[in-house]
């Protein structure tokens, strides 16, 4: 039985959802988190495939394979990776951000940005659970998934930076937050093999299935039917094709670059 990490973020709903309830999945166990635990027990082999942080296969590229033509990725703003501050990011250098501790993706998305496009040294340090952008600290705070989406919803006087967004104007290329690992010793199986092949059905089915999808979700109780479209269709994509592929080999550049991970790791796929 294949051991499946589900992300319990909005971002991963529509592909899981149409997985479940158009495909046969009772050779699967759904073993839900957020990344950086899933990410733990895909390392610890407690779970065997996952849509995973994107730095995670840097990090341990001799331990997994890629699934092809999946991923979570953005072309521009992604809506639910935010920065909030109460000064500009151009302003941001000597003071100290607050990071979530879901996702290293994000989190040295930010540092190179801060260090190489807005020139900023700054400190940093993981933030409470829970930690809000109204809270007793005042620095900037880094937000992820549904809490990103959530205090977005809030009205604040202040700057609130998508680092989706921030990379494209940048780069020009779209930004792999996550892809999709196995642990190696699966990724030769039949089983590993149907599963990408109802993934990649689930990715090509799930645009036409939104409104029923957000019908049926509980996300749409706190975001809001017409906002949770609207992120779904204008925000997440879940393709992995050249261009996404480029973004990520030049994200692994730039970690590599001030010295976030030790070399740029070739890209290996599961072969179908």
């Amino acid at each position: 039985m294949l051991r499946i990490g589900q992300i319990e973020y909005a971002n991963c709903t529509p592909l899981f959802h149409v997985l479940q309830e158009q495909f046969p999945c009772s050779g699967y166990e759904f073993v839900t988190g957020v990344p950086a635990v899933l990410n733990r027990m895909l390392l610890a082999d407690e779970i065997d495939v996952c849509p995973s942080s994107s730095i995670e296969f840097a990090y341990h590229p001799e331990r997994y394979t890629i699934l092809p033509q999946l991923s979570i990725s953005s072309i521009g703003a992604v809506a639910s990776v935010l920065l909030f501050s109460r000064l500009p990011v151009e302003k941001l250098d000597g003071s100290k951000i607050r990071l979530s501790s879901e996702s290293a993706t994000s989190v040295n998305l930010l540092k190179i940005l801060l260090r190489q496009r807005f020139g900023c040294s700054c400190t940093y340090e993981v933030a409470k659970p829970g930690a809000t952008v109204a809270g007793d600290d005042s620095s900037p705070l880094l937000l992820i998934g549904d809490s990103a989406l959530r205090a977005a919803l809030e009205k604040t006087d202040l700057f609130v930076y998508d680092l989706g967004e921030m990379w494209h104007k940048w780069t020009g290329l779209p930004f792999v937050f996550a892809l999709w690992l196995c642990r190696n010793e699966v990724a030769g199986l039949v089983e590993m093999r149907n599963l990408v092949r109802q993934l990649i059905k689930a990715k090509k089915r799930a645009p036409g299935q939104l409104e029923q999808i957000a019908m049926r979700t509980k996300e749409a109780g706190w975001l809001g039917h017409d906002r949770l479209l609207a992120y779904w269709r204008d925000n997440i994509s879940y393709q992995l094709g050249e261009h996404e592929q480029a973004g990520l080999m030049l994200y692994y550049s730039k970690c590599s670059e001030i010295g976030l991970i030790e070399d740029v790791p070739a890209l290996h796929f599961v072969s179908l």
